[in-house]
């Protein structure tokens, strides 16, 4: 096996490459129905009620099943990866996410097919949120299972600025739709565009990614585990033998997560509720978008430096304190103070993003790392980034007010705050030094 503190650092930029370019085209697609589902869905999808906020809340509910499904997808894309490898089923991934986000782009509407249009929305969200589920987890570790103790959460985070690449390949979609079509043509066929151009982009994100293997370290915890078949993977094994990973990833997710919806998805209901125009939104947020891809490598090279811990605390207690500074910020419809809002947003967000990929990566050894880190990443989603447009939403609807909305983000960062002190800190950690580990562990009885 290659020294782990060694790299081809060519080979290294290609495996980052490989996992960018399907993290940009899954996070792309994913992301494009987050900002049709408030522009678009509710209105085309959806009976009129006489409350345009209604049809925002019943697109976010359908928005939220992406998020139930991600979970799924990432016990069982993390039970067969930790079997046999990352690469494969990334591959896979990308063609399922690309397939359903394709045929969102064909959907009849309300008017054309009654609820079957709902449901088929629905059935797509849940295939696109499975493969997405599946995604973060091999793509991040295809990475990580690469790069030196060194500089692991550096390299770990380019996957990560994969999310806000793709939400900004989203954004300039959808601003040149709706800066260039009337607003009838872009809610009658317009949008569609966006969602048939994955046909396009899928392609590109899987020539890419087949040009790269698995990693060193997992070929030879793979050969490994052919010779000690009683070696245990997934859910039931990672919950059985590393139960305080799981948690503590769980814990550090939702305040993150939360944080992110809302500033790039419930912000859009937000400020379009208090009268800015939408074309003018979401030029802010392509603006915001180049931000956040510039600083996740940024802290993520901070928490190779002086620790994960640290860079991860700071970005959870200033969640507890962005929605009191930003909200009365975008009351003031200004637009470099509402960007401001939003830049905050996006800085205090990649503080917890960063280092993320390398922090779950080391809680657990490579034979189900895979299971780990996704059952770890994913189920967050479900109480957190899921529901969070939709109770910003209905926060909005029931007081009209912004602050039992700061009170729910506040509360998240707490959460995060909490398992970032219960976090024990990785940084330079060897991942053959904690395979070795959880072999001597193996040779325990468990507890």
């Amino acid at each position: 096996m290659q020294h782990e503190e060694t790299a081809d650092l060519p080979y290294l930029r290609k495996v980052v490459g490989a996992s960018m370019a399907g993290t940009v085209v899954e996070w792309y697609e994913f992301f494009l129905y987050g900002t049709a589902a408030t522009l678009v869905f509710g209105k085309v999808f959806f009976p009129a009620t006489g409350n345009d906020l209604d049809g925002v809340i019943a697109a976010f509910a359908t928005y939220a099943v992406g998020f139930i499904a991600r979970p799924l997808g990432g016990i069982i894309f993390g039970h067969i990866g930790d079997r046999i490898g990352r690469k494969s089923l990334l591959q896979f991934s990308l063609m399922l996410i690309g397939g359903s986000t394709f045929l969102m782009g064909c959907l009849p509407t309300f008017s054309a097919i009654g609820y079957m249009a709902p449901v088929l929305l629905v059935l797509l969200r849940f295939v696109q949120g499975f493969a997405l589920g599946g995604e973060w987890g091999g793509a991040v570790l295809l990475v990580a299972e690469h790069s030196p103790n060194r500089s692991r959460a550096f390299w770990g985070s380019f996957p990560q600025a994969g999310v806000p690449l793709g939400n900004l390949l989203a954004t300039i979609v959808l601003l040149l739709l709706s800066a260039t079509l009337s607003d009838a043509q872009f809610m009658s066929w317009g949008w569609r565009f966006g969602f048939w151009l994955s046909a396009v982009i899928v392609g590109i994100g899987y020539y890419i990614r087949t040009q790269v293997s698995d990693s060193p370290i997992f070929e030879a915890a793979k050969a490994e585990a052919k010779e000690r078949a009683d070696d245990g993977y997934g859910l039931t094994e990672v919950f059985r033998r590393y139960p305080r990973g799981v948690f503590t990833a769980m814990g550090l997710r939702v305040g993150e997560n939360i944080l992110y919806y809302m500033v790039v998805t419930f912000s859009i209901t937000y400020l379009a509720h208090i009268g800015v125009d939408t074309t003018k939104i979401l030029a802010l947020l392509f603006c915001a978008h180049i931000l956040h891809v510039l600083l996740i490598p940024l802290f993520g090279a901070m928490a190779d430096r002086i620790g994960r811990k640290p860079v991860y605390l700071l970005g959870a207690a200033l969640t507890m304190a962005w929605p009191f500074v930003a909200f009365p910020m975008f009351a003031s419809t200004s637009t470099a103070i509402v960007l401001g809002g939003i830049f905050i947003g996006m800085f205090v967000h990649a503080l917890m993003y960063a280092p993320q990929p390398a922090i779950m990566a080391e809680m657990f050894p490579t034979r189900m790392r895979y299971s780990g880190v996704s059952l770890g990443y994913q189920v967050t989603a479900i109480f957190a980034g899921s529901w969070a447009p939709l109770i910003g939403t209905s926060l909005l609807r029931a007081y009209d007010d912004w602050m039992p909305i700061a009170l729910y983000i506040s509360g998240a960062g707490a959460i995060s705050l909490i398992a970032a002190l219960l976090m024990t800190e990785s940084k330079g950690a060897s991942l053959i030094a904690i395979d070795r580990e959880d072999e001597r562990r193996l040779g325990a009885p468990s507890s």
